[in-house]
């Protein structure tokens, strides 16, 4: 079978196509043949070595930590599935392999693939999809009712926050660029405002709020003065560096490592095909491009979501 991979770390061009062997899979594996995969920032770092200590991975390495596809194969002891199932998930980030014509997967990170959409494009949901509901119920623990500032909210991240904020009744605050404006007021949020005036303050959003999630990369300093955003006994959480705490005002901050959840996952799909959770695909690319892709990613060319189509 073709599969893109690396033999070492470095930049893109480490990244090429091979003949590999198709794998077998074992006790409560599950075989899928790959409809697509999708590019996220980790994947570069993955790539480029700078997580070697925190994600310990065998070498040569197959990226692509989202998965979409069709279950060919059952190991041992797996129950609830059958050949042509489509599928969804998140893999594990010290294996991966999504950009591969199969690739191993544990059952339970499976869930079963949108009906509602193409299935190439469900490669965008399962690790934004976690990330995003794992910041809005298990860091932020988010309450109907509660105002939430969005930083970053037409990122890939940061527009599923936002949905999911929404549709648990939150009062949101979405901030972007303006190309995001009009999907974003599509998303049901009461306000949608440029990129922040951090010098302006909280109230010149409409704040300080109950919940701040950002997604922007800025510096400590700037980080900092994310604090008074938040209101007394409210929580920060950030994909993108820690927002400082407020222990006087009772102001907690919290930062994400996504990870797989086949339960969550089965309910974000639930939530896409009921419309109340819509993915925003910017571009798909060919397996046979991903290296481009890296590169596009670390130049700042892409347009957002990519999803790798595979083969």
């Amino acid at each position: 079978m073709k599969a893109m991979r690396f033999h070492e770390f470095g930049d893109s061009e480490v990244l090429r196509q091979e003949d590999i062997d198709r794998p077998v899979p074992g006790a409560g594996q599950v075989l899928v043949q790959v409809a697509a995969t999708s590019f996220n920032p980790v994947d570069d770092h993955i790539r480029a070595g700078v997580l070697a200590e925190m994600i310990p991975i065998a070498l040569p390495y197959v990226p692509g930590i989202d998965l979409a596809g069709t279950v060919a194969e059952l190991g041992a002891d797996v129950t609830g599935l059958e050949v042509g199932d489509r599928v969804v998930a998140m893999l594990p980030l010290d294996s991966a392999g999504g950009a591969a014509e199969y690739v191993l997967a544990p059952a339970e990170s499976l869930a079963p693939a949108p009906r509602t959409t193409e299935l190439v494009d469900a490669a965008a949901l399962p690790l934004t999809g976690l990330a995003a509901w794992q910041t809005v119920f298990e860091l932020a623990e988010l309450k109907p009712g509660q105002t939430v500032l969005v930083n970053g909210a037409g990122g890939a991240v940061g527009s599923l926050v936002v949905q999911l904020a929404v549709d648990a009744g939150a009062h949101v605050t979405a901030v972007d660029g303006p190309q995001h404006a009009d999907r974003l007021r599509g998303y049901g949020v009461d306000r949608v405002v440029g990129p922040l005036d951090l010098g302006a303050g909280p109230a010149a959003v409409g704040g300080p709020f109950q919940v701040v999630v950002n997604h922007v990369r800025v510096s400590a300093e700037e980080l900092a003065q994310l604090t008074s955003y938040i209101a007394d006994g409210g929580v920060a959480a950030s994909t993108a560096g820690p927002i400082p705490e407020d222990p006087a005002r009772g102001v907690r901050s919290a930062s994400l490592w996504v990870r797989g959840d086949g339960a969550q996952l089965t309910e974000l799909v639930a939530k896409v095909d009921a419309g109340k959770l819509r993915l925003h695909v910017a571009a798909h690319r060919s397996m046979a491009d991903l290296a481009a892709v890296h590169e596009d990613a670390r130049a700042g060319r892409l347009p957002g979501k990519t999803v790798v189509l595979v083969p």
